[in-house]
């Protein structure tokens, strides 16, 4: 059983929300939210594999709900939902460790998806959200210093992390370069090892960050 809380300000759209996702057998509302301050005393409480934010709420916004519950060592994944897809606060939330991002209007499929992905430990990148994101904000960003690591990543390692730099899924990435889902897992873990990256999520910043997609 994936048990979820959700954080949004507006009452619809948390109720909303946890009634799609109450009515699947594998997951479980176990509580909501209506500011990050808020998230964060549930979700010491009732600790939740998985916590659905918005971005922008009062008080405390999802951004800085986010850094604090990756900075105190939460084993909770956040998944980030919010309105706008040219939201900046967007970058500021994966860099605070946000495994996912989602629009607030995606399909319900897509929703269903996305919990179960992060509640697994993958990453859910919304194809639409993350083309925005990397065009508005990562791609526009200084030269950076050199990556740590980079060095060490084989040419094939290097081939996957433009993949998944592009928002493919492994089983996508195993199509294109004609390999084993489970070896495109592999050369993922080892890629995110070598350059002590989070997550698939914060491999994505690494690569666009760094002119590697």
């Amino acid at each position: 059983m994936i048990t979820v809380i959700v954080a949004d300000d507006q009452e619809l759209v948390r109720e909303g929300i946890a009634a799609i996702l109450e009515a699947e057998a594998d997951i479980d509302v176990v509580g909501s939210a209506a500011d990050g301050a808020e998230a964060l005393g549930l979700v010491h409480a009732v600790r939740p594999d998985v916590a659905l934010m918005d971005i922008r709420m009062p008080e405390v916004d999802g951004v800085e709900a986010t850094r604090r519950l990756v900075q105190s060592g939460s084993a909770t994944r956040v998944l980030i939902l919010t309105t706008f897809a040219t939201d900046a606060n967007m970058v500021g939330a994966l860099r605070a460790g946000a495994s996912g991002f989602l629009l607030k209007d995606a399909p319900k499929s897509s929703l269903l998806a996305a919990v179960r992905a992060v509640a697994a430990g993958d990453a859910m990148l919304d194809s639409s959200v993350l083309e925005r994101v990397v065009h508005d904000h990562l791609d526009q960003a200084p030269e950076p210093a050199p990556l740590p690591g980079l060095e060490r990543l084989t040419a094939r390692e290097r081939e996957i992390l433009a993949l998944v730099a592009a928002g493919l899924s492994n089983d996508q990435i195993a199509t294109q370069v004609f390999l084993s889902s489970n070896t495109v897992k592999t050369h993922v873990a080892r890629t995110l090892t070598k350059l002590g990256a989070r997550d698939r999520i914060h491999l994505v910043i690494l690569a666009h960050t760094h002119g590697l997609a």
